[in-house]
């Protein structure tokens, strides 16, 4: 069985388990996730905790089950204490606001960004350099993320754009006469 599918997830307080057939749901006071789990794969409740085996051992429900413990334990954190994600505006007169929904993004174009956040995601802007994206979901705000880094990725030369704030962009050397 998958390393990672052997480790129970605990389930803290304030946070609620639900198993139908095959939909396992998690919910908070905040929001409600819902996973459809693979048929190869079973999921459990016990003892506050959540336990994922194989129906059968196979290599199919031996990745699956790694699959599934992994999404349910972000399932979990997420609506227990969230995610967030920081990204970083580099270059001269690069800035963001945060307004409700929507992030104003000036970043080199000779137009303002207009960047509509989903549903269930946050974000701040602590200084007009810094992005930071809040939410319970994880592939939602690493999707964000990205989208929001794909507006202007760093270039190469001076490093200019948008990236997040632990990324290291290796500067290449500029052309020599």
């Amino acid at each position: 069985m998958s390393r990672i599918a052997k480790e129970i997830i605990p389930i803290p307080q304030g946070i609620e388990v639900a198993i139908d057939g095959q939909n396992v749901t998690v919910k908070s006071k905040k929001a409600s996730m819902t996973l459809k789990v693979h048929p190869t794969v079973t999921v459990t409740v016990a003892d506050n905790a959540i336990k994922v085996d194989q129906k059968t051992p196979s290599p199919e429900a031996n990745m699956q089950s790694g699959t599934t413990r992994a999404l349910l334990h972000n399932m979990v954190v997420g609506l227990d204490k969230g995610f967030e994600k920081a990204l970083k505006l580099v270059g001269v007169g690069y800035r963001a606001q945060a307004k409700g929904k929507i992030l104003n993004l000036v970043v080199g174009f000779s137009h303002q960004v207009n960047f509509e956040l989903p549903e269930g995601v946050t974000a701040e802007t602590p200084t007009q350099t810094d992005i930071i994206l809040k939410g319970y979901d994880k592939a939602v705000i690493g999707q964000v993320a990205a989208n929001l880094r794909e507006i202007r990725h760093p270039e190469p030369y001076k490093g200019k754009g948008i990236r997040y704030a632990d990324e290291v962009i290796h500067l290449k050397e500029a052309k020599k006469k």
